[in-house]
């Protein structure tokens, strides 16, 4: 009876617990989430210090919850697990068509005109995209905007049908760092991912160019962005949606040492506006090559 008794003692104190942490039906956290395009380092360090800042200026409790691929972001999005997103173009669209309601709130400078880069073993001497035919080939993520979205696309505009004309079927790596290590060891002959990990890469020395070189940057199209929850203020109370883009706005022109390293990480100076609307031109690629379907 006495163990009955602290049992239903204990569960009536954790139900307490709980209704005063979400009193209002508010729940003072925010949980962030990114699709994994890089190593799960860099992404664990690039997301946990971003998580920090926005707790600092926003007054809420940001934690990163780290992701196995890029569907399983969109789910949580979808389900609500996690409230800001780091999607890519195309996995943005995907999010927002399944979470109604859902809004893009900044993207990187650099995001408004992006491009995507392939690389091939300079063995090779290809340097035009209609050259890829007959040779093997990795993509990235089969969710990637960068790294297989917009690739597919240039190529079935160079006269390349990724299905039919390459030796074998197209390979998915998963992530961009991938798909270069992949051509580097020789294993595929030809990869396409996007320019800023490449440019990083080739950057920081780590990259064989005597074994891996680019051989073709696309024409710009739009990626990268932040996508909040349309019931971020139901969650966190009134104006939770607009002072976390105001803080994620607010990078560009902080000066702290701290803001120019997650600015860094995220390979830019900081965020910028951006708007559903900017991605109409993902969406209906995505739609005509079949990779979105209403």
């Amino acid at each position: 009876m006495r163990t009955r008794i602290f049992s239903s003692v204990i569960a009536l104190l954790a139900l307490a617990a709980l209704a005063g942490c979400s009193a209002g039906g508010q729940e003072l956290d925010l949980v962030i989430g990114g699709i994994p395009d890089q190593d799960l380092a860099l992404l664990q360090e690039r997301f946990d210090g971003l998580a920090r800042y926005l707790s600092e200026r926003t007054g809420y409790e940001v934690r990163y919850v780290p992701s196995v691929d890029y569907a399983a972001v969109v789910t949580a999005f979808r389900n609500g697990d996690i409230q800001l997103a780091w999607f890519g173009g195309l996995t943005g669209v995907q999010a927002r068509l399944l979470t109604p309601g859902a809004e893009a709130i900044a993207q990187r400078p650099e995001d408004a005109a992006f491009h995507s880069v392939f690389v091939a073993d300079p063995a090779l001497g290809i340097t035009a995209l209609a050259d890829v035919a007959g040779h093997s080939l990795t993509f990235g993520s089969e969710s990637s905007t960068s790294g297989h979205l917009m690739p597919r696309a240039f190529l079935l505009e160079a006269g390349v049908d990724p299905e039919d004309d390459l030796d074998g079927p197209p390979n998915y790596s998963g992530s961009h760092d991938a798909t270069w290590k992949l051509v580097e060891a020789g294993a595929y002959q030809v990869g396409a991912l996007n320019e800023s990990v490449w440019d990083a890469r080739v950057g920081a020395g780590e990259v064989d160019t005597s074994r891996v070189t680019e051989m073709y940057r696309t024409p710009a199209y739009v990626d990268y962005h932040w996508v909040v929850r349309p019931d971020l203020d139901e969650r966190l109370g009134s104006g939770a949606a607009e002072r976390v883009r105001t803080a994620l706005l607010g990078l560009i022109a902080d000066s702290s040492l701290e803001a120019h390293a997650i600015a860094e990480a995220f390979g830019t100076n900081g965020f910028i506006p951006t708007s559903n609307e900017n991605y109409a031109q993902i969406q209906s690629v995505a739609e005509r090559l079949g990779l979105i379907t209403r």
